[in-house]
């Protein structure tokens, strides 16, 4: 009797250890192919406007935005155990002191990991004496209902160019139809989409003919060839690429505000 209740105590014990390391349930899942918004970093919430992100490759790497610059490097994952390899490539734009303030911070972090907890919803970064470094919530890559304007599109001539000075294209995505204005005339197509991937079928237009600026016709009909092209995307939050099937730019967007 005494052996018994002894090897209750033992298991409850485990038990409770158990749950005291998964707060909430969570388990250490692989990160391979999930993208993450940052929802807390030091235990305060991300500065108003922006949005960090993460996204974890099949292939090592991690990329996404701190809020100012898109970053790149590689994370080492095994069960909970995770580091990432800093500092990282990053581009190198100037931002509000706030948003540069958050970005340096957030850098640290990222050095400063040793652990995760996640879950298919959410994500958690842990330094090495279990401290919370940064929370995420998984990014949605859901298009629908959303609303972006274009920043730069493969030209069909192997270039990624931008707009024409005082134009503007733009996408929005309802369930089965993305359309918007192609810089002169509305366009609209039927686009479906698994996983990573997507197909824009031959967008239709109206035929209007717009003499200015200069070239604005011939950007059109690019942009409706670039976004037929697509064949994969990724919506970081901040922006949404997408690349055709010999993973080339096709189009890049920035959500409509």
């Amino acid at each position: 009797m005494k052996k018994t209740l002894i090897v209750l105590i033992v298991i409850t014990a485990l038990v409770l250890t158990a749950c005291q390391q998964v707060p909430g349930g969570n388990t250490a899942v692989a990160l391979a192919d999930t993208n993450w918004v940052l929802s807390s970093l030091g235990g305060s919430m991300p500065a108003a406007g922006t949005s960090v992100t993460m996204k974890f490759g099949a292939d090592g790497t991690v990329s996404g935005s701190d809020g100012c610059n898109r970053f790149n490097t590689t994370f080492t994952q095994k069960n909970d155990s995770l580091t990432f390899v800093q500092p990282g490539a990053s581009t190198m734009m100037a931002c509000e002191e706030g948003i540069m303030s958050q970005a340096t911070k957030f850098s640290t972090a990222l050095a400063s990991v040793k652990s995760v907890i996640a879950d298919d919803a959410s994500l958690i970064l842990k330094d090495a004496e279990g401290m919370i470094l940064a929370t995420f919530v998984v990014l949605s890559q859901d298009l629908t209902g959303t609303s972006w304007k274009v920043v730069s599109f493969n030209n069909g001539k192997e270039a990624v160019v931008g707009l024409i000075e005082g134009t503007e294209i733009t996408a929005t995505f309802d369930d089965v139809q993305v359309s918007g204005s192609a810089g002169c005339n509305r366009y609209f197509a039927g686009f479906a989409v698994e996983g990573g991937s997507i197909t824009i079928d031959m967008p239709g237009a109206t035929m209007m003919f717009c003499e200015t600026p200069a070239g604005v016709m011939e950007q059109e009909a690019a942009y409706l060839a670039a976004l037929e092209s697509a064949a994969t995307y990724i919506n970081n939050g901040d922006s949404l690429e997408f690349r055709t099937a010999a993973d080339q730019i096709a189009v890049m967007f920035v959500p409509a505000k």
